[in-house]
């Protein structure tokens, strides 16, 4: 049988503005041009523009033989029951409001540059032309083919109605594989690194690299060069010839193309701008450049004005345009306060991260980075952590030596042999350090780094070890091996 109980539950309810001031606090400057503008474009009561003053006395005298009885209050006539439109009964906000769309370059993408080169290199029959065009759609961003042959059958067979076979895709799959630049259309690194080598002149160089990358590729990403050269039967001074060429070609053909269309280029843009006074005092801006003055429209201000001379003849259209022009200027003004928070909230965090590492800002020296964590600033400034978490994502800062993520000012800590409070960027320093210096013919494993840090007075764990390499983008000790 079933019991029927009531439970009182205390629920956090965020109002529309800081709902909107959340989000916002997320958007880096680059995206806040196109932020603004989806505003504009989705509340015609928002204006590009500042301010105006306020009209003087004598320029609005009918205001003052007003009473203040016969004033019209939109809010207690808004919070009635009576004929409210549907609209009215919920927050206010764009259907596409979690969508944020990235200013993208204008150019070519390399898909159409291959379009392109097909078409005047090759006289494509036109199920190979349509063949061509899908298996050129499906490449990704580093001009890889990464999907199996019978997959691209499948989907030219249910998705476009084409039937082929197998072999007919991989016929086709040559021609594109034959397109500038060399490696494009490839399914893996093997295949990739012999189609560029095929592309060059036969040189006994290249054939012999050639003949490495195809007989001895799994020898090859683990860097058992000794292995090769006992298998290959060759000299260590034809080996090293060898690698080198290979260590010359492009893993990443399309990655090039893509940047010189625009379709991959990251602009970074600072959030911030951090200068050095002759008196070693720290200043901090806002980049607001791609931020505009905004205003609640004037138009729809008064046209809110006038209803209220004729509020005892309201028809019920006039009362649901009173409710919509209601709804877009309340939506306008949030928005405008949720920019000046945002605005508040960036430059009181960012100073807080400045004054932290103050040390650092001002001698440039990575070894002054004091540990912090989300925590420290929140503490500092007052703020949630989650607030200051939304406001280091994605920012950056340009200092005077250089533009910096503000994720890398903050980091746990440990304790060295001597009792002193280390950041876990200065020990990714000194292990960067001594992978540096290490003798390449024979690289440290982590087990040794661990050892070598524990010289240095850090007891790192072999585990920790491996992901602060993993981090900085290290390989592992084999793939780090030189000949």
């Amino acid at each position: 049988m079933q019991t029927q109980k009531q439970v009182l539950k205390q629920l956090q309810k965020l109002s529309p503005q800081q709902i909107q001031m959340i989000k916002l606090l997320e958007i880096p400057a680059l995206e806040m041009e196109q932020r603004i503008k989806k505003e504009l474009e989705i509340n015609e009561a928002l204006e590009e523009g500042k301010e105006e003053e306020p009209q003087t006395e004598q320029e609005e005298p009918e205001k003052e033989e007003e009473s203040k009885d016969d004033e019209f209050d939109f809010e207690d006539y808004l919070n009635s029951e009576d004929d409210i439109p549907e609209y009215r009964l919920h927050t206010p906000r764009d259907k596409n409001e979690e969508i944020r769309e990235m200013p993208i370059a204008v150019g070519h993408s390399f898909k159409e540059d291959l379009e392109t080169q097909l078409q005047v290199n090759f006289k494509l029959s036109d199920r190979q032309a349509i063949i061509a065009h899908y298996i050129v759609g499906n490449l990704d961003d580093d001009g890889y083919l990464r999907r199996e042959i019978s997959q691209i059958t499948d989907d030219l067979a249910f998705k476009q109605g084409v039937t082929v076979t197998d072999e007919e895709v991989e016929k086709t799959l040559r021609f594109v594989q034959q397109l500038d630049p060399p490696g494009i259309g490839a399914r893996n690194l093997q295949e990739c690194l012999l189609l560029q080598l095929k592309a060059k002149k036969q040189t006994h160089e290249i054939q012999l690299a050639k003949l490495i990358v195809e007989k001895y590729f799994e020898e090859l990403s683990k860097k058992h060069y000794a292995k090769i050269q006992k298998k290959a039967d060759i000299s260590l001074n034809d080996l090293k010839v060898a690698i080198k060429v290979i260590e010359g070609l492009n893993p990443k053909p399309g990655l090039g193309l893509n940047e010189v269309a625009g379709k991959n280029f990251n602009v970074i843009v600072p959030d911030f701008i951090l200068n050095i006074t002759e008196d070693q005092e720290i200043e901090i801006q806002l980049n607001d450049k791609y931020r505009s003055d905004l205003r609640v429209s004037n138009t729809y201000q008064s046209m809110l004005r006038d209803f209220s001379h004729k509020k005892d003849n309201l028809t019920k259209k006039d009362k649901e345009t009173i409710s919509y022009v209601k709804q877009k200027i309340d939506s306008a003004r949030w928005f405008i306060d949720a920019l000046n928070q945002r605005q508040v909230t960036l430059l009181k965090t960012m100073k807080a991260i400045a004054d932290y590492q103050k040390d650092f800002f001002l001698t440039e020296d990575e070894k002054q980075m004091k540990p912090m964590i989300l925590k420290d600033i929140a503490e500092i400034t007052n703020l949630d952590m989650s607030t200051i978490s939304r406001v280091v994502n994605s920012k950056y800062v340009e200092t005077p030596f250089g533009i910096f993520l503000l994720k890398h000012f903050f980091s746990e800590k440990m304790k060295n042999s001597q009792g002193e409070d280390v950041s876990t960027t200065r020990i990714k320093e000194i292990l960067k350090e001594i992978v540096d210096k290490e003798d390449k013919s024979k690289p440290y494993t982590d087990e040794e780094l661990a050892a070598v840090l524990k010289n240095h007075g850090l007891n790192v764990a072999r585990r920790t070890v491996a992901k602060y390499r993993e981090q900085l983008g290290i390989p592992v000790g084999r793939l780090r091996k030189e000949i």
